[in-house]
């Protein structure tokens, strides 16, 4: 079976979608079929992405949904961005983290922390033709992500920023990144501090990228930052206050990693519901016997639940309501969902499944990020159970 063949997908899930929305969704749906699908292998075993898949994404408006017309962006929803995320990953985990990381990480903080003029200068590029980045982890500083070494001093008219950024999603194609720096150390997360950072600025490099297990086409980066000259102008928001900024913003990304993970699950799931009716054993089709039949029934079960926690979650957003235990919930759960399924996935295959000729292990390995990357599957346990036990 080729990776470039699409089985069945499948249903739309309980949860209304609007008119539009479906259409929304069967668009892309279509567009990850036709157009992403054929370049999956090869960009997974090249770890490079295809970029005019990158550039059929600004075309389509995938990279700007929820940017306001006015800077040349859809003028969507929040939930509109999940279900492209969702979409995507169905096919190829590598392109809905990039749309995932434009659209619900570097969009969300330029629409809601900058002045008039930087939005007028950025929002349009992030629309149009500029990938974005969201740079806050290091070496030292993962989950206690403000234990940060980066460092930004004010020097006459530019903040000169010094560390080191690993792990950047989208960090090669990037040319705008929301970088968070310490102006002060010692005042611990009350010191951190956002800035947008482009490319070219003095003193930026892209380093190492990094080699990785799954999610291979989607680039993961080092960034160096040696005396980095940032134009005063470029904060974001407000000194000390970057700790706020990257709260919020990881929040809502962390729907965005449960989209992603939901797409994973149902793509390697609806592989195996294709190869079970497929598969002849004893003189029959796999799917005829009880065992297997009984694994795609918890397989469909929990992509279900997966479903309707994403959504709920991105509707809770969109109405303006707290979401936050409900984002920690999206990505604990979807992330286990995903590797749940992939992993059946790959035993429904058997021997084949083991193998990089058929598809099924791909997903798996792309399902395992979904527990590390925005916040790791502890660290949700424990803004769960915080807000439980504090009444929320």
């Amino acid at each position: 079976m080729s990776q470039a063949v699409a089985p069945k997908h499948t249903n739309p899930p309980l949860v209304a979608l609007t008119e539009d929305e479906q259409l929304f969704r069967d668009n892309i749906r279509q567009f990850a079929d036709e157009k992403v699908r054929p370049h999956v292998r090869e960009m997974d075993e090249k770890g490079v992405f295809e970029k005019s898949l990158i550039d059929d994404f600004f075309q389509l408006g995938l990279m700007g949904i929820e940017i306001p017309e006015q800077y040349g962006g859809g003028g969507g929803t929040f939930f509109e961005a999940i279900l492209a995320v969702e979409e995507l990953s169905r096919v190829d985990a590598s392109a809905g983290v990039i749309v995932d990381v434009q659209n619900t990480l570097v969009n969300n903080a330029l629409m809601k922390w900058t002045t008039d003029e930087q939005k007028k200068r950025y929002l349009p590029k992030q629309a149009a033709d500029t990938v974005g980045a969201y740079a806050l982890s290091e070496a030292s500083s993962g989950s206690d992500a403000f234990a940060m070494q980066t460092k930004a001093e004010l020097k006459g008219n530019d903040w000169v920023l010094n560390g080191r950024k690993l792990w950047i999603t989208n960090g090669k194609e990037a040319g705008v990144f929301i970088m968070l720096a310490t102006v002060d150390p010692a005042a611990g997360y009350k010191g951190i501090t956002a800035f947008i950072v482009e490319k070219g600025f003095p003193g930026f490099t892209v380093g190492k990228k990094e080699d990785k297990l799954g999610i291979r086409a989607s680039s993961t980066c080092e960034l160096i930052l040696e005396d980095c000259k940032v134009p005063k102008e470029n904060l974001l928001g407000e000194k000390g206050k970057g700790y706020k900024i990257a709260i919020e913003t990881l929040n809502e990304g962390r729907i965005g990693i449960g989209a992603q993970m939901l797409g994973v699950a149902r793509g390697a799931f609806e592989y195996a519901v294709k190869y079970a009716q497929e598969r002849k054993q004893f003189g029959k089709a796999i799917s005829d016997f009880q065992g297997v039949q009984f694994q795609l029934a918890q397989m469909a079960t929990d992509i279900e639940a997966a479903r309707m926690l994403v959504y709920n979650a991105a509707r809770m957003k969109d109405a303006g309501m707290d979401f936050v235990k409900e984002a920690a919930m999206v990505k604990l759960f979807a992330s286990q969902v995903a590797e749940r399924v992939t992993s059946l996935a790959i035993e429904i295959y058997g021997g084949y499944g083991f193998t990089r000729d058929y598809p099924v292990e791909k997903y798996w390995r792309d399902s395992k990020i979904g527990k590390i990357y925005e916040g790791t599957s502890n660290m949700q346990l424990q803004t769960i159970a915080k807000l439980v036990l504090g009444g929320r």
